[in-house]
Order: structure tokens, then sequence, then C-alpha cells
């Protein structure tokens, strides 16, 4: 009876992995599916990113698809900043740590940030669209 006891928590422990693998599993598929209509794109815990031609379409991943969509053109984009800590970061010296953000400011005076656990991915994005705005 007792070591049937000290093996409940190990089984409660199981399945709750094994529920949270398959929800991150569930998340992933969504948006390969999502992705699937972009020349680019990117997956991240927080967000995701598209690009198709000149228009970038971020939301959050969840495992029933992605919500709360936006899209914008890079035409109507004033200026491309790189946050650590809600800090202006320089692309050519980055911090270790942090998680970093993509703040898009568009001419309607709006920002839209889109946030990503990986400061040197951000970075990638960040010359890649400015490469594009140019």
């Amino acid at each position: 009876m007792e070591r049937g006891l000290l093996w409940l928590p190990l089984l409660v422990l199981f399945f709750w992995l094994a529920w949270s693998g398959k929800k991150e599993y569930d998340k992933v598929q969504a948006y390969q599916a999502w992705a699937e209509q972009f020349d680019k794109s990117k997956y991240d815990i927080y967000s995701v990113l598209g690009k198709k031609g000149d228009l970038i379409t971020i939301g959050i991943p969840t495992n029933q698809g992605i919500k709360e969509q936006k899209t914008f053109s890079l035409q109507n984009l004033s200026q491309l900043n790189l946050l650590v800590k809600n800090q202006v970061v320089d692309v050519d010296n980055l911090p270790e740590k942090g998680e970093a953000t993509l703040q898009f400011s568009l001419k309607e005076n709006q920002t839209i940030d889109v946030p990503f656990t990986d400061i040197n991915i951000a970075s990638q994005w960040l010359k890649y669209l400015k490469k594009l705005i140019i």
C-alpha cells in the first residue's frame, strides 16, 4: 500500500507531461498548416509570424489554430526596432540573455510587438525585413 502511494505522484506527473506534450504537438501542427500560405514564417511559443509578398501576418499559436491575427503591409511601416527588456538594442552588439521583441511602428501611429524567445532569431528577422524595406 505504501509503495503504491509513493508511485502515485510519479504517475500523475507522467500523465501531466503526456497531456502537455500533446497540447504543444497540436500547436505545432496548427502552425504548420497555417504557415503553408507564406513565403517565410516563424514559430515561437509566444507568437507566429508570416510574410507573403509585402504583407506581414502575426498571431498567437494555440492548439486550435492561430488566434488574434493581425496583418499589415511593409509599405505602412515607419520604423522597425529590436527590443530586449523594453530597450532598443543594436543588432551588431546583442545581449546574451533576455527575451526579444520586434517592434513594428506603423505610419498610423500604431505599434505592433512580436515577442521572440531567442534574440539571435529576432535579429535575423530584423535584418531580413530591413533588407525588404530599403
